[in-house]
C-alpha cells in the first residue's frame, strides 16, 4: 500500500511540481515507507518551497534523528521550534521536545 502512495504522489509532483501540499504528500509517504534518506530529501523540498513550514521542518528533524544525523536534526527541530514560536503554536513543543531528548549530549 505505501509503495502505491508513494509512486501515486510520485506522479503529482513530477505532474505539479510547484504544489507544495504534493511534495509534502510524497515525504510523509515516503516516511511512512521508512524510506527515511527519500524522506528528508522531499521535506527539504517542502521547506524550499516555503521557508516558513513548521511541520515540513519538524518532520525533516525526525528524519534526521532516526538517520542518527544529530547536527542536522537539531538544526531542524530548533528551527521547527523558531517557527512555532513565530506562528503562535504551543502544540509541536512536546513532540520536539521528545524528538530533542534522543538527541546525544554535547
Amino acid at each position: 500500500m505505501t509503495t502505491d502512495k508513494i509512486a501515486r504522489f510520485a506522479a503529482f509532483v513530477e505532474k505539479d511540481p510547484d504544489n507544495k501540499l504534493h511534495r509534502f504528500a510524497l515525504a510523509q509517504a515516503l516516511y511512512q515507507g521508512g524510506e527515511l534518506e527519500r524522506a528528508e530529501a522531499a521535506f527539504g523540498d517542502c521547506l524550499e518551497k516555503d521557508p516558513e513550514w513548521m511541520v515540513a521542518a519538524i518532520k525533516r528533524g525526525r528524519c534526521c534523528v532516526e538517520l542518527a544525523r544529530w547536527d542536522e536534526a537539531r538544526r531542524w527541530l530548533d528551527r521547527g521550534a523558531e517557527l512555532a514560536e513565530a506562528q503562535h503554536h504551543e502544540e509541536p513543543f512536546e513532540e520536539i521536545r521528545e524528538l530533542m531528548d534522543q538527541l546525544p549530549g554535547d
